[in-house]
C-alpha cells in the first residue's frame, strides 16, 4: 500500500491496495505532486509544437498539390491517380507526426490520474496527529508482519498476508481520514463557545467520534497483537535454530572432553539442548497458532488458515 515510513512518523501517501499495482505505484512514487493537486494546481495546457520534420512534410504536401494541379490541366488521370496516393500518404505522416508531437507530457498524465483516482489515495494532510500515530502504529505492525522470516519462509499464511493485511490498513486510514476531517469540522462549529443547549445537543456526536475512535483503535490493536506472536514465533525460531545447531556440534565438545581427559567434568545438561531445541519447536508450533488465530479473526475466516 502505498509508500510510507513509519521509522520517521511521516505518512506521506497511502494508496487503495484494491487499484492496478502499476497506478499504485506511479500514485506511490508522487506524493509531492499529488500535494500539488489537492492544493488546487494544474498543469499548463500542452502546447502544439511542429518539428522541422514536420514542417517539410508539410512542405511535400504544398508541392504534391501543386503536381497535381498541373496534371488536372493537362487530363493525366494516371499520374492524378499517383498523386492524390502521395497525398493521403503524407497526410498519415502528418498525423502520425503531430500525435507524436502532442502526446501528454508526464506532468499531463499524473494529474489525469490523480484525478481519475482522487477516491484511491490519501495524504498525509487527510489526518491529524491522532490519527496519524495510529496509522503508524498500523503500518509499523503490518510491516514487521510482512518482513518477518517465519512468513518469508511461509510458516505464516504469506499470501493472505500480503492480501490482507494492506487492505486492513487501507481500511484503517480511509476511516482514520473520515474521523479526522469530522473532528476538524467539529472543533471549527465549537469554537469561539458554545451555549448550554447546543453543547447537549452535540453530545451524542462526541459519543459518535470517540466510539469510532475506539473501534479503530481495536483494529489496530488485532494487528498489533498479531504481530506479537509473530514476533514471538521468530523468536522461538531463531532459538531453536541456534540449540539444533549446537546440538549437531555436540559430538565434537565430547570428543574434545574425552581427548582432554576433562570427561568427568561434563555437565548433564549439555546433553538437553536436542530436548531443549524439541521444546522450542513447540513452541514455536504455539506461537505460530496462536498468531494464525488472531490472523483469522483479522480478515473474518474462522482459526485463520
Amino acid at each position: 500500500m502505498a509508500t510510507t515510513r513509519a521509522g520517521n512518523r511521516r505518512i506521506r501517501i497511502i494508496v487503495d491496495p484494491a487499484l492496478p499495482e502499476e497506478t499504485a505505484t506511479v500514485l506511490g512514487d508522487n506524493a509531492l505532486m499529488l500535494e500539488k493537486v489537492r492544493k488546487g494546481w494544474k498543469p499548463l495546457p500542452p502546447p502544439r509544437k511542429r518539428s522541422a520534420a514536420s514542417l517539410a512534410v508539410k512542405g511535400m504536401l504544398t508541392a504534391l498539390a501543386l503536381v497535381a494541379a498541373v496534371f488536372v490541366g493537362a487530363g493525366l488521370l494516371v499520374e492524378i491517380v499517383l498523386s492524390l496516393t502521395l497525398v493521403g500518404l503524407v497526410v498519415a505522416a502528418i498525423r502520425a507526426a503531430g500525435d507524436a508531437e502532442d502526446r501528454l507530457s508526464p506532468e499531463h498524465v499524473l494529474y489525469g490520474l490523480a484525478e481519475d483516482c482522487r477516491e484511491s489515495y490519501l495524504l498525509e494532510e487527510d489526518f491529524d496527529d491522532a490519527a496519524r500515530e495510529l496509522l503508524v502504529r498500523t503500518r509499523t505492525a503490518a510491516g514487521s508482519i510482512l518482513g518477518s522470516r517465519v512468513n518469508a519462509e511461509g510458516l505464516l499464511d504469506d499470501v493472505r498476508n500480503t492480501v490482507v493485511l494492506p487492505a486492513q490498513e487501507w481500511e484503517i486510514a480511509r476511516l482514520l481520514a473520515k474521523l479526522s476531517a469530522l473532528r476538524a469540522e467539529h472543533r471549527t462549529l465549537m469554537a469561539g463557545g458554545v451555549t448550554p443547549e447546543v453543547s447537549a445537543a452535540v453530545r451524542p456526536l462526541e459519543r459518535v467520534l470517540a466510539e469510532s475512535e475506539k473501534a479503530v483503535v481495536a483494529r489496530v490493536e488485532a494487528i498489533e497483537r498479531y504481530a506479537a506472536h509473530v514476533a514471538r514465533a521468530e523468536q522461538a525460531q531463531r532459538a531453536h535454530d541456534q540449540l539444533r545447531a549446537f546440538a549437531e556440534r555436540l559430538p565434537r565438545y565430547e570428543e574434545l572432553l574425552a581427548e582432554s581427559g576433562a570427561d568427568a567434568l561434563a555437565v548433564p545438561e549439555v546433553g538437553r539442548l536436542a530436548e531443549e531445541a524439541d521444546e522450542l519447536e513447540r513452541a514455536l508450533r504455539d506461537s505460530l497458532g496462536a498468531a494464525r488465530e488472531v490472523f483469522g479473526h483479522l480478515d473474518g475466516s474462522p482459526g485463520g488458515s
